[in-house]
């Protein structure tokens, strides 16, 4: 069996390898905080030989409740992270100058076990963080740990935590899963199937990655009697008159009443522009949403939300027509409801 790569595959692994350059300039994580004192967010930047963004800020608070101070210091990995993304870069250079798919799947071995190492190492450092607070902290509650998420959303005390791969990040992960690409690419071309159908294989699995990776944020379920309103602080009960708006950054805030989330929108001097996405529930279908730009929505006194906005949303206006009762109601657009309720 000929188990040289072929110069497509040669040539895509020089590029992954050549891209992971790019977290030499770009952080490779970042952790973001939200609440309601910090609606624009605080953000921590950890790059492969250091941290930057608002970690002072961070620090401050973390005082309070006993979290160590966050410095370069108590991260040894940035000593020798340069080197091992070098050496993965030298590794793939191999793969693309030799062509040997003993190479290739070394190379693809030691990159899943060393993403494995990473994060395993992240967590370590986020459970000692977290756990390991100081007695004489000013704010004490006894059994409550802080442990930041390794990956996704948490929530601590009143802050939302979201733990992501930063733009470095991002582009690392691209190259493993390209490398990836090109093993099964090779695979089945050596599987005696059509040349001609390989390439075409490895397109369609890059494009449904890329696809994946940039798919937009989408509203996330109310939990009654778990959520709260992030204007009013109520908790949310009754979901047919909620929304929720989704800023740039991809953090979510929900709201129990839309007269909750135009005022927030003003208060925060958000614009419903593409940086916030804007999102109704459907009244007909309780944590269904609607884009609020195409929903059409009724305003009636009797209709009673939460705090008094009186405006449920519809898929559409024959919907909302349909829940007419008296000649108190209105059935308007997204453009008429910020109007009508400020």
């Amino acid at each position: 069996m000929n188990n040289q790569l072929s110069i497509v595959s040669r040539i895509l692994v020089a590029f992954a390898s050549g891209a992971l350059i790019v977290v030499f300039f770009l952080p490779a994580w970042r952790i973001d905080l939200f609440a309601p004192q910090y609606p624009e967010g605080l953000t921590m930047n950890i790059w492969i030989n250091g941290i930057s963004g608002d970690v002072d800020v961070i620090n401050g608070l973390n005082h309070y409740i006993g979290m160590k101070h966050i410095t370069v210091a108590m991260f040894p990995e940035f000593r020798f992270l340069p080197y091992v993304v070098l050496f993965f870069m030298l590794l793939g250079v191999a793969v693309a100058i030799t062509g040997k798919r003993k190479v290739l799947f070394l190379y693809l071995l030691l990159t899943l076990l060393g993403g494995l190492l990473a994060m395993y190492d992240f967590y370590q450092w986020g459970y000692d963080y977290g756990h390991n607070l100081d007695p004489k902290a000013p704010i004490q509650v006894p059994g409550l740990s802080y442990q930041p998420p390794l990956l996704g959303h948490k929530r601590l005390l009143n802050f939302d935590a979201y733990s992501l791969p930063g733009v470095g990040g991002w582009v690392v992960i691209a190259a493993g899963c390209l490398s990836f690409v090109v093993w099964f690419m090779e695979w089945y071309r050596h599987r005696k199937v059509s040349r001609r159908a390989a390439p075409a294989v490895a397109v369609v699995c890059i494009m449904l990655f890329l696809l994946n990776a940039c798919s937009p944020a989408s509203p996330e379920p109310f939990q009654p009697g778990k959520d709260f309103c992030t204007f009013c602080k109520m908790g949310i009960s009754d979901t047919r008159y909620g929304g929720e708006i989704i800023t740039g950054k991809g953090k979510t805030y929900k709201f129990d009443d839309l007269k909750c989330m135009l005022s927030y929108m003003r208060m925060n001097d958000r614009k419903d522009n593409g940086l916030v996405q804007s999102w109704v529930v459907d009244f007909d279908q309780p944590n269904t949403f609607l884009k609020a730009q195409d929903a059409s929505f009724l305003n009636g006194n009797t209709l009673k939300s939460p705090m008094g906005g009186n405006t449920a949303g519809f898929k559409t206006k024959a919907a909302a027509q349909a829940k007419i009762v008296d000649t108190s109601y209105v059935v308007l657009d997204w453009e008429a409801v910020q109007a009508k309720l400020k």
